[in-house]
C-alpha cells in the first residue's frame, strides 16, 4: 500500500523571488498564444450561423482572448511563472492572517518566521484541460448569434451581457467544448424565433457537463417548465434524448444525460431540483489514489482529480495520519477525502454530508470493500461525546475541514474548540485571504480572561496554534489554489 508521503510529486517548485500579480500584468502585452482547436471535427448548424453572423474571425477572437483573461488570468504565462505569482499572493495572505493573530494576542509561530511555516508549492501533475466539470450559460452571442453556448461576459462598456464560446480556454477538456458545440446546434434546431431575446430562451437552460479520466462524459440539463403543459414537457424531453442518443448530438457519445428541472410543491412552499435521468446510466465514476467512486449528477467531486490526489497526500502527512490514527472528515462532497484517506487510517467518520453525497459515498465504501469508514448526515456536536473517549487513548484524532468554498459555521468551530481529544486540525482552503480568514481566526483566538462574551458566540477550550501551510495549484492558469493548513495544541 502506498504511504501518503510516496504520492506527493517531486520536484515541487521553489519560490526564489518576490513576484506579484503586476507580473501577470506586464505580461499582458505578450503575444496571444493559439487557441486550441479542440472539437473543430464537429460541423454544425451552430458554426455555420456563426461564421455568416460575426463580422469578421477576429472579432470572435477579441472577444474569446478577453474571456480568457478573465476567467484565467495567469494563462498567459509560463508554468513556473504562475506557481511565482500564486506563492506570493499566498504568501502575502499568510502574512495577512499573522499580522492579525498578533493583533488578538494568539500564539504564532514568528520565533521561526513565515519561511519555516510556508511550504514550496504543489504543482498540478495536468496544466491543461484538468476540469472534469465545466459549466454552460445560454445567451446572445457577441456575434449576434441568439443562442451561445458559452460563458457570460459583458461588452466592454458594460452594458450588455454576451455569451462568448469557451472552447478556446486552456483548462477546458476538448469534451466539455464538444458536448457544448452540439447542445448548441440541439437548440438551433426548428422551430426559431428570430426575435428572441435574453427573457425568452425557452425551457432549456444551463449545461454542465461532468467527464472522468476514463473518457465517459455526464450531461446535466437545466429545464424551466414554466408555462408548458404536461404533453409539451414530455414531448420536449424526448427531442432532447433522441437528439444525444441517435441524432447529431450521438457523436458526443455520453454516458448519461440528465434532465435537472426545478419542481414547485405549492404555493408558499420552497422549490426544488429534481435530477431526471433521460438515457445512459444513473451514475459516472472517478477513479482516486486506486479506488473507484461513484459522482451523482448534483453532487460536489473536485474539478481537478490529479491535483486532488496530491492534495490528499499533503493533508495526509500534515495529519501524520496512521493506522492509529481517527480522523473526523467535516468536508463536503462525496466523501472523496475520507475514504481515501481510510486506506492510512485506523477510522474514519465523515459528517455534515448531505444530499446524494452520503448514498455516494456509502456505495464506494462498499464497492472498495473499505470498512473502517463511517458515513452520516449528522451535525458535528452530536458527535463530539462518540469522540471524546479517544482521549486519553493511544490513537490521535484528527479532525480535518474543507469547506468547499462555504462559509464555516460558528457552531462547528465551537465544537471542535470545545473537543479537547482533537489535538490536531488539517483545513484545507479554497479561499484564505475570504471568509476562511476568520474561521482561523476563531481556531486561534483565545479568549481573555473575564471578558464578556455574546452567547453563542463563546470559543471554549484551548486555542490552535498554525504550525505549518503547503499549497496546492488545484486551479493553473487562475489565481486560486487550495492551501493545506496544519494547527496543534
Amino acid at each position: 500500500m502506498a504511504s501518503p508521503r510516496s504520492i506527493l510529486p517531486s520536484g515541487a517548485l521553489f519560490a526564489q523571488r518576490r513576484l506579484l500579480l503586476c507580473l501577470a500584468r506586464d505580461s499582458q502585452r505578450h503575444p496571444q498564444a493559439s487557441l486550441s482547436s479542440a472539437g473543430q471535427g464537429i460541423l454544425t448548424r451552430a458554426a455555420c450561423e456563426r461564421s455568416r453572423g460575426a463580422q469578421s474571425g477576429r472579432d470572435l477572437d477579441a472577444w474569446q482572448e478577453r474571456l480568457a483573461d478573465q476567467l484565467l488570468p495567469l494563462w498567459r504565462l509560463n508554468y513556473d511563472e504562475q506557481l511565482k505569482v500564486k506563492f506570493e499572493v499566498t504568501k502575502k495572505t499568510l502574512e495577512q492572517l499573522q499580522n492579525r493573530l498578533l493583533k488578538l494576542g494568539a500564539a504564532v509561530v514568528e520565533a521561526q518566521g513565515l519561511g519555516a511555516l510556508l511550504q514550496p508549492f504543489i504543482p498540478s501533475p495536468v496544466i491543461n484541460g484538468y476540469r472534469n466539470k465545466s459549466v454552460f450559460s445560454i445567451n446572445r452571442g457577441p456575434d449576434g448569434h441568439p443562442r451561445t453556448v458559452g460563458c457570460f461576459l459583458r461588452s466592454p462598456g458594460g452594458k450588455k451581457l454576451f455569451c462568448v464560446p469557451a472552447g478556446h480556454l486552456r483548462n477546458l477538456p476538448a469534451k466539455h467544448h464538444r458536448v457544448a458545440q452540439c447542445y448548441e446546434a440541439f437548440l438551433l434546431q426548428p422551430p426559431l424565433d428570430p426575435s428572441l431575446d435574453t427573457r425568452e430562451l425557452g425551457p432549456w437552460r444551463r449545461l454542465r457537463v461532468r467527464t472522468n479520466s476514463r473518457g465517459q462524459a455526464m450531461a446535466i440539463i437545466t429545464f424551466h417548465a414554466r408555462g408548458l403543459s404536461e404533453e409539451a414537457v414530455c414531448v420536449q424531453k424526448e427531442r432532447a434524448k433522441e437528439f444525444f442518443t441517435s441524432g447529431q448530438g450521438s457523436e458526443c457519445d455520453l454516458t448519461s444525460l440528465y434532465l435537472k428541472e426545478r419542481v414547485a410543491p405549492g404555493p408558499g412552499l420552497p422549490g426544488f431540483h429534481r435530477y431526471q435521468l433521460l438515457a445512459g446510466e444513473p451514475h459516472i465514476f472517478e477513479d482516486v489514489l486506486g479506488l473507484k467512486l461513484r459522482i451523482s449528477p448534483g453532487a460536489f467531486f473536485p474539478l481537478n482529480t490529479g491535483a486532488t490526489e496530491a492534495l490528499l497526500g499533503v493533508v495526509a502527512e500534515l495529519g501524520m495520519v496512521d493506522q492509529s490514527t481517527t480522523i473526523l472528515d467535516l468536508s463536503h462532497g462525496t466523501g472523496a477525502m475520507g475514504l481515501c484517506l481510510a486506506q492510512w487510517a485506523a477510522q474514519v467518520l465523515s459528517v455534515r454530508m448531505l444530499g446524494q453525497a452520503v448514498e455516494d459515498a456509502r456505495w464506494s465504501a462498499a464497492s472498495n470493500e473499505i470498512t473502517n469508514w463511517e458515513g452520516q448526515r449528522q451535525d458535528v456536536e452530536k458527535v463530539m461525546a462518540r469522540l471524546k473517549k479517544v482521549q486519553g487513548s493511544s490513537g490521535a484524532l484528527v479532525a480535518l475541514l474543507d469547506p468547499a468554498g462555504a462559509a464555516l459555521p460558528h457552531r462547528v468551530i465551537r465544537a471542535i474548540r470545545g473537543c479537547p481529544a482533537i489535538q490536531k486540525l488539517v483545513f484545507v482552503s479554497g479561499r484564505p485571504h475570504g471568509q476562511d480568514m476568520e474561521s482561523f481566526l476563531q481556531l486561534c483566538c483565545p479568549v481573555p480572561p473575564g471578558q464578556e462574551v455574546p452567547p453563542g458566540q463563546d470559543l471554549p477550550g484551548q486555542p490552535f496554534v498554525l504550525s505549518q501551510a503547503v499549497p496546492v495549484d488545484t486551479l493553473p492558469h487562475t489565481l486560486s489554489s487550495q492551501l493545506v493548513l496544519a494547527f496543534t495544541r
